[in-house]
């Protein structure tokens, strides 16, 4: 939270991840979309080139760009969301306002501006506190401005938010509008929560990657608020230019084949800058596993073609950089915070009717 409300001052980006094939590592992620959807695969066959006798298909090029094409559906869908709650939210201040014999600027001001304290000094003092180390340098005057503005804008949005939801309430709203998704497979690949979880989360990750290790704190904050509700699926993607990210995927692998697959995968992330084979071994030793099968199974390498695979179906649903998410094959991109993941989730357990 910290580091967000530092970035909303300083004007800095947050959400990062490692670049995938042909990306550049630690490539800032600056506006991630929380859905992506394959394309129709109803014309995969329409020949679109010849190439002497090569012929190239709509399914090759839409292969060969899946990446690209799941920003696109992701934008496409996020520009009509907003659009339709910007929609909404007229139409519901209208009919409101009608129903008062107020102008809707009128009930704006009554129920969202008027409800909008000033911000105290102790939180202002707070925020500048919490973030002092990011701020540049800049001095409590100096910032304050910025900090009431960010403050008030936080409570107006909160306050809105709150409000459209009364109105929703009072004036029945449906929302016909979905996200896309993506047919993702668990591929029997390690798994916990709940086994019948109403949501899924299918996470593919790098261990050599810092934003990976950075969304690990996240996907625990996840499985610890929604418990048996969220079943968490990880699948490797490690990227080639991590040299360490293969053997760390092989030896995690190696892990789960004997049992410890959380534990060791736990190991791995919290020594990030420590993944040499030589550790590699002293880690399965320490979370319990027996070292000299340990060794054998990591020299054999019995888990390439699983990680293989991992790599391929990550490819062909769109992933290009660690870590991503497909939340009920909803796709959600980079290391993001915990709200991010809320709201997905709520709206997946809402959809469900287990909320």
């Amino acid at each position: 939270m910290r580091s967000r409300i530092a970035a909303a001052l300083v004007g800095a980006g947050l959400l990062a991840a490692c670049g995938g094939q042909g990306g550049t590592p630690g490539t800032t992620a600056s506006a991630p979309a929380p859905a992506a959807a394959p394309r129709p695969a109803a014309n995969a066959g329409q020949p679109l080139a010849t190439v002497g006798d090569k012929t190239i298909t709509q399914g090759d090029v839409e292969t060969h760009i899946a990446a690209r094409l799941v920003e696109l559906d992701n934008e496409r869908y996020e520009a009509m969301k907003q659009g339709l709650d910007e929609l909404i939210s007229e139409e519901l201040f209208t009919q409101e306002a009608k129903a008062r014999g107020v102008t809707p600027e009128a009930l704006e001001e009554q129920e969202i501006n008027a409800k909008i304290p000033e911000p105290a000094d102790a939180d202002v003092q707070k925020v500048y506190d919490e973030n002092k180390d990011r701020l540049q340098g800049q001095t409590l005057e100096q910032i304050k401005p910025r900090i009431v503005a960010y403050l008030k804008s936080q409570q107006e949005q909160q306050r809105r938010d709150a409000y459209i939801g009364e109105l929703r309430g009072k004036h029945k709203t449906t929302v016909n509008l979905k996200p896309p998704v993506v047919d993702v497979a668990t591929a029997g690949r390690p798994e916990k929560g709940g086994k019948n979880a109403p949501v899924t989360i299918i996470e593919f990750s790098d261990y050599e990657c810092p934003f990976c290790k950075r969304a690990e704190s996240v996907v625990d904050q996840v499985t610890s608020t929604y418990g048996d509700k969220v079943k968490v699926v990880f699948r490797d993607f490690p990227l080639p230019f991590h040299a360490n990210a293969r053997p760390a995927a092989e030896a995690a692998n190696c892990a789960g084949s004997m049992g410890k697959f959380w534990e060791y995968h736990g190991k791995l992330f919290a020594n990030q800058s420590a993944l040499t084979p030589d550790k590699l071994n002293s880690y399965a030793t320490e979370v319990g596993l027996d070292g000299q099968k340990f060794s054998e199974c990591l020299a054999q390498k019995p888990h390439a073609a699983a990680i293989d695979k991992d790599i391929e179906d990550g490819q062909k649903v769109g992933v290009s950089g660690t870590p991503a998410f497909f939340i009920n094959g909803r796709m959600l991109s980079g290391a993001q915070p915990f709200e991010k993941f809320k709201e997905l989730i709520d709206e997946e357990l809402a959809s469900a009717g287990k909320s």
